[in-house]
């Protein structure tokens, strides 16, 4: 129960932080966007370094530092596909795609979930499968953006992924070293490609807020990783579209279908099956 409980608000803080992203990136450049948000990530692990110690580990660097590398690739790519297509499409094909990896991985390491979970697992995905459909898109649900969602998914289940890899009892330490790695991608990608990190102007505060709320949602994930399986933790994780497309309703005036409701409908079911599996 605390596994689901954790996954659940993470899902939760993921949704926002990716909102947030996604406006951001509406106002200024993406990687400015991008390396400014995992700054204000790192920051906020180091001070949560002390809170939640765990024994050094370099292998736990390691293992993150490959998560930060995958995780980076695929926030770029969400970011772009955000700023290209419609949040209410893009934000859920990456999450359907960043749960069905992790899921698989799990199963395939001889993970066994409850049959009530496994039933969970499948409403889940059609759950995200569901608020992904969205008659108004028109172009802007082009295959480009959807292709471009989908390779953010497989960088974000490849971050799930490699923390899971990362050895027991460490606390933080994965999370450290994914995000020096991931700023030091993303710096050195803007230094490549010759491209300003400077935030256009207003723009500064949301990109801050959605670093610091994208890193809350990754200690949220380490910590229910430690408490369930991966392959129930991610899936749940995945169900994080719902605050999205909620934030895009109020706040963007983002219209919802009937058949988005009933994937949120699915999506609560999903959760309530796998909590008491």
């Amino acid at each position: 129960m605390t596994a689901v409980i954790l996954a659940t608000v993470c899902a939760v803080v993921y949704g926002t932080a990716d909102f947030c992203g996604g406006l951001a990136t509406r106002r200024s450049r993406v990687l400015s966007v991008v390396a400014l948000s995992q700054v204000a990530g790192l920051v906020l692990i180091l001070a949560l370094l002390p809170l939640l110690p765990g024994l050094f580990d370099q292998r736990a660097l390691w293992w993150g530092m490959g998560a930060g590398v995958a995780g980076a690739a695929g926030l770029v790519l969400f970011y772009r596909a955000l700023a290209t297509g419609t949040m209410s499409v893009v934000a859920p094909t990456t999450a359907v795609t960043s749960a069905t990896l992790p899921v698989v991985f799990g199963l395939a390491t001889g993970e066994r979930p409850a049959p009530q979970a496994l039933i969970g697992i499948v409403l889940a995905l059609a759950a995200v499968m569901l608020v992904s459909q969205d008659p108004a898109a028109g172009k802007r649900g082009s295959l480009g953006s959807v292709l471009i969602a989908l390779a953010a998914g497989a960088g974000f289940g490849g971050f799930f992924i490699l923390l899971d890899l990362s050895p027991d009892g460490t606390g933080l330490w994965p999370l450290v070293g994914a995000r020096i790695s991931s700023v030091t991608l993303v710096v050195l990608l803007a230094v490549v490609a010759r491209r300003s990190l400077r935030p256009t102007g207003g723009s500064l505060r949301i990109i801050a807020l959605a670093g610091l709320l994208d890193m809350a949602a990754n200690v949220l994930f380490l910590l229910a990783k430690q408490e369930g399986m991966l392959s129930l933790v991610a899936v749940l994780v995945s169900l994080y579209p719902a605050s999205t497309l909620l934030l895009a309703r109020y706040v963007l005036g983002e219209r919802l279908h009937t058949i988005q409701v009933a994937g949120v409908a699915c999506a609560l079911g999903a959760v309530a099956l796998i909590a008491v599996a």
